[in-house]
C-alpha cells in the first residue's frame, strides 16, 4: 500500500501523510506535528525491524522468544543511543477510515519523500529521518573507523532498507547529483551530504596535502580538514546549508562566536 503524502510549505517545508484504514506510519521522536482524532499514537522503543511494525509476529513464541525479542530491542536502543539518535519511535496508525498526520523537520529547509522498492538501501547523514512507512526498516550504519577518525563528520549514516515510502529533511535547499555524470566522483563539504543511494561509495579526504596550500585551505579555507567524497553510479541528495554555518551564523549574530578569518577551523569565542 504506497503512502500517501504531500510535501508542503517553502522555507521551512512540512509532510502531510493521508493514511488508509489500518495504515502505520512512524517517525523519530519529535518530528511530529498533528494528527486527526481516528489515528492513535503509540511510542515505542523498538523500530519496524526489530518487530516494531507488527507487534506479536516474529521471534517465536514463549520465554525465549521474548527474550530475544528484548535483546533485539536493547540492541537498536543502543545502537541509536551511540548514533546519538532519539531512543524512541513513534507509530500512528488509522483507525476507522482514512486519517492524516503531519511531520516536520527540525530546521528551516526542503524534505524529500524516498521510494524503496526492496532491491537497493539509502543512506542519510544522522537526523535526516523524519518518517516512514513500517515497511521500510531504520538502521544505523557505521562508516568505518578510519573514515569517520579523519572525517569527523559522516562516520555514523542512517540507513533504510525494505520497501515503501521514508520521508526525509535537510537544511537550505536541496540538490540532487549522480557522481556519474561528473567523471564518476565528486567531492562535497562533509556537512552538505543528506542521502545517497546504495552502490555510492562514501568516504572521506584530506583537503590537500600537508604543504603551505594544504594548510591554507584547511585554516583559511572554512572547510577544516576533509571534504566528503561520493564515487560510482547513483543518487544523490545534497543541501545548500550545513548545521554548522547555521550555528556560526546565529552566535554571530548574538555578538558569540567571532570565527574571524580561520573559518571553521579554529574559534575566539571563549565562553
Amino acid at each position: 500500500m504506497t503512502l500517501q503524502q504531500e510535501i508542503v510549505g517553502n522555507a521551512m517545508q512540512m509532510a502531510v501523510v493521508n493514511l488508509q484504514p489500518g495504515q502505520t506510519v512512524y517517525c523519530e521522536a519529535g518530528k511530529f506535528l498533528f494528527k486527526t482524532t481516528n489515528v492513535t499514537m503509540e511510542t515505542r522503543l523498538s523500530g519496524p525491524s526489530g518487530n516494531g511494525g507488527q507487534q506479536g509476529q516474529g521471534g517465536g513464541g514463549g520465554m525465549g522468544g521474548l527474550l530475544r525479542q528484548a535483546m533485539g530491542t536493547a540492541m537498536q536502543v543502543g545502537q541509536r543511543m551511540l548514533a546519538g539518535e532519539s531512543l524512541a519511535f513513534q507509530y500512528f496508525t488509522s483507525q476507522g477510515g482514512e486519517g492524516t498526520v503531519g511531520f516536520a523537520g527540525v530546521l528551516p529547509g526542503e524534505m524529500r519523500a524516498l521510494e524503496l522498492d526492496g532491491t537497493r538501501a539509502w543512506f542519510a547523514e544522522k537526523d535526516a529521518f523524519v518518517a516512514a512507512e513500517s515497511t521500510v526498516d531504520f538502521g544505523i550504519a557505521f562508516a568505518g573507523g578510519r573514515t569517520g577518525m579523519s572525517g569527523g563528520e559522516g562516520f555514523i549514516l542512517e540507513k533504510f532498507t525494505g520497501y515503501g515510502t521514508v520521508i526525509i529533511a535537510g537544511a537550505g535547499n536541496f540538490i540532487d547529483l549522480n557522481p556519474a555524470d561528473f567523471g564518476g566522483r565528486i567531492e562535497v563539504d562533509t556537512g552538505c551530504v543528506v542521502a545517497f543511494e546504495e552502490g555510492i561509495q562514501y568516504g572521506v579526504q584530506r583537503v590537500g596535502g600537508l604543504n603551505r596550500q594544504g594548510i591554507m585551505n584547511a585554516v583559511f579555507g572554512g572547510e577544516g580538514l576533509s571534504l566528503a567524497t561520493l564515487e560510482g553510479n547513483g543518487r544523490v541528495i545534497l543541501q545548500s546549508l550545513t548545521i554548522e554555518s547555521l550555528a556560526n551564523a546565529l552566535k554571530k549574530a548574538q555578538g558569540g562566536d567571532k570565527q574571524g578569518p580561520t573559518g571553521g577551523l579554529f574559534s575566539t569565542h571563549s565562553g
